[in-house]
């Protein structure tokens, strides 16, 4: 029987969750990277925690049989997607990218596209500014270089402490909407934007809101991963599985 492990923590992973809970010839494992404390529910059995390297992810191929592995993850969850590549290559474990597109800018947006965490903290005014940074928890303390500036922080869960001076968190679930990042932004008089160029459409609202507002957006280019097959809609990766999906996003 067909195995699959699902690495995802993703809107599209969820989707794939129940196109093959709904496929009674498939067998599959959803796996969370643990990050946050209360993660999604899935129609699949679910796993969470790393796997210990690329070692220890071969030895759980192998373990558990996978015949097949989606990597479905966060498009900037590089270390994962690197390391299901090297270890699907020596199991001999066919692997296939469930990749969104990534976000273009369009007429009335002021991007500013930077490689990484680094260059978006220099990219940021040395002047006092009110910036809402949209990037998860793990990459804040970079921007500690610039205290100056008032941050805005959402979260899925509360920290337990923030390594910036001056912060406000913000706890609350994606996806979101365009009027209520506007509201947001409005309430915080936000004059920067961070984020991810994660792609989708559940995080792009705050993107929508910073061209109706007219602010600034630095953008974090995604990282660069080795060569794999890739797919772009749930149908295409249950067709790389051998199976018709209904579902066509």
């Amino acid at each position: 029987m067909t195995h699959i492990l699902l690495l995802g923590g993703t809107t599209e992973a969820g989707l794939l969750a129940h196109a093959l809970a709904d496929n009674a010839g498939l067998r599959a494992v959803y796996s969370y990277a643990g990050r946050t404390e209360a993660p999604v529910a899935q129609p699949i059995p679910v796993r969470v925690g790393g796997f210990g390297g690329v070692a220890g992810l071969v030895a759980f191929l192998r373990e558990q049989a996978i015949s097949h592995v989606i990597d479905a993850t966060h498009p900037f969850a590089e270390q994962m997607s690197r390391h299901a590549v090297a270890a699907c290559a020596e199991a001999g474990v066919p692997l296939i990218g469930f990749e969104r597109s990534a976000w273009i800018a369009g007429p009335g947006d002021d991007w500013q596209g930077v490689p990484d965490i680094a260059a978006a903290v220099a990219a940021l005014p040395d002047t006092a500014a009110r910036v809402f940074l949209a990037i998860g928890r793990q990459h804040l303390a970079p921007f500690a270089a610039k205290p100056r500036h008032s941050y805005l922080v959402r979260l899925v869960d509360r920290p337990g402490s923030l390594p910036l001076p001056q912060a406000h968190v913000v706890v609350a679930r994606g996806p979101f909407t365009t009027t209520g990042d506007i509201a947001l932004m409005r309430a915080h008089r936000i004059t920067h934007v961070v984020a991810k160029n994660a792609g989708g459409d559940g995080a792009r609202a705050k993107l929508d809101a910073a061209r109706a507002l007219g602010l600034s957006v630095i953008l974090i280019d995604r990282p660069a991963l080795p060569d794999r097959q890739v797919a772009g809609s749930v149908a295409a990766v249950m067709g790389f599985l051998g199976h018709a999906a209904d579902l066509g996003v």
